[in-house]
């Protein structure tokens, strides 16, 4: 099995689509160890009570409570990205681990593949 890395670069519902990216990320985690860290707009994808609906948009962020079931354990976010959204942990879906700039660059060379949504 190999690693591979998620990066989530996008805001949840815009006109990329970052649903795809999360289903990419479940599949992937069926066939190699997968992690996934969130930067700049992928941080939105974390905010918790998001009602996606009344947009048209289906509200997949519901599923990254489910990602631990799927193998996934390494998930992480900018420091810096939270708070230039003013968002704390608390505001998160689930728990992340938070990242400095240093750090992130330490996971990026840390995996074989690097995947951006």
């Amino acid at each position: 099995m190999s690693d591979i890395l998620f990066v989530f670069s996008q805001p949840p519902h815009g006109r990329i689509n970052a649903q795809e990216g999360f289903d990419a990320l479940l599949m992937g985690s069926a066939f190699a160890e997968c992690a996934v860290l969130f930067i700049g707009e992928g941080v939105l994808q974390l905010v918790n009570h998001q009602q996606p609906e009344a947009q048209g948009f289906k509200n997949y962020t519901l599923g990254f409570s489910a990602l631990k079931d799927y193998g996934v354990s390494r998930i992480a976010c900018s420091q810096s990205a939270l708070n230039h959204y003013g968002l704390v942990e608390d505001d998160l879906i689930i728990p992340v681990e938070t990242l400095d700039a240093d750090c992130q660059r330490q996971w990026l060379s840390d995996f074989k593949k690097v995947l951006t949504f």
